[in-house]
């Protein structure tokens, strides 16, 4: 696979809810306390001031802002992924010269932007910024597997930002069904992006499958990468897996749904279990 990688509220008050907890305390006698005043003000629907101070109880409070060491805490290890992925310390230096290219705009014909983004694609595969430049914390760890590769990166950012990146992921089969990339030497490569399914996990997600064909050391290579990226909140994890053996899918949404469940934790104040969570 590549010698490289992918660098990857709710605050509800219920007006009926609040209404009720003033009806609540205006209507408490708190053991015949109420007087005549008290009574006469309830009667003209003028809320008592004990009664306006109280506020709702039990409400879910918004997930905490995630930090470097949640960003690494959140971090897939290697007992979250079937298979033999063993972990490296070097996810950080990958790189993959296949996803290096200039892609043709002339074959594009009067769809300009669609070649602007399909290179905007290509480089950010290749510079780690799938979802954009993070705006918070970030931390990244990778596996092989073979010659097979998994990456993941945990980060914050700007939520409209992070929204925008992930709806600009969705329309990439369409925009970059298929196209032609020219290497630095002049090799060119067939580059086709498809949608790929993503677990039903986080806030909204995306996913795609790009495959490369063109020339590595000397002979014809395809390069397979599996995509998935997933927002918690305003944190993502984002997943990339595959190689020159072809695509990771299975293990792609195995770390997918392992990482999300691990930035939840992460996000609710909590610390992840050193043993995977069993999930459907």
């Amino acid at each position: 696979m590549s010698r490289r990688p992918s660098h990857p509220v709710r605050l509800l008050a219920s007006a009926l809810a609040a209404g009720a907890l003033l009806t609540t305390a205006a209507c408490s006698d708190g053991g015949g306390s109420e007087n005549a005043s008290d009574t006469a003000a309830e009667q003209a629907g003028v809320a008592r001031p004990d009664a306006a101070k109280q506020t709702p109880t039990g409400s879910p409070s918004a997930p905490a802002a995630l930090t470097e060491a949640g960003a690494k805490a959140a971090l897939l290890t290697e007992a979250d992924l079937e298979g033999g992925w063993n972990q490296v310390q070097d996810a950080d230096k990958w790189r993959d010269r296949l996803l290096v290219g200039k892609v043709d705009v002339a074959a594009f014909l009067t769809a300009k932007s669609s070649a602007t983004d399909c290179q905007a694609l290509l480089d950010a595969l290749y510079d780690d910024g799938l979802l954009g430049d993070p705006s918070g914390p970030s931390a990244l760890t990778g596996f092989e597997q073979g010659d097979s590769r998994l990456l993941e990166q945990v980060a914050g950012y700007d939520r409209a930002g992070l929204d925008a990146r992930l709806k600009w992921l969705r329309t990439l089969p369409d925009t970059c069904d298929e196209f032609t990339a020219t290497g630095s030497g002049g090799a060119e490569r067939t580059v086709q992006v498809t949608e790929a399914s993503v677990p039903d996990v986080g806030d909204a997600r995306a996913g795609l499958r790009v495959s490369v064909q063109g020339d590595a050391d000397g002979g014809p290579a395809a390069l397979t990468l599996d995509i998935a990226a997933v927002r918690v909140d305003t944190s993502a994890v984002t997943v990339m897996g595959g190689g020159l053996d072809g695509g990771q899918t299975d293990s792609v949404e195995q770390a997918v749904r392992q990482g999300t469940e691990r930035l939840k934790t992460v996000l609710d104040g909590g610390t992840p279990s050193p043993q995977p969570t069993t999930m459907d």
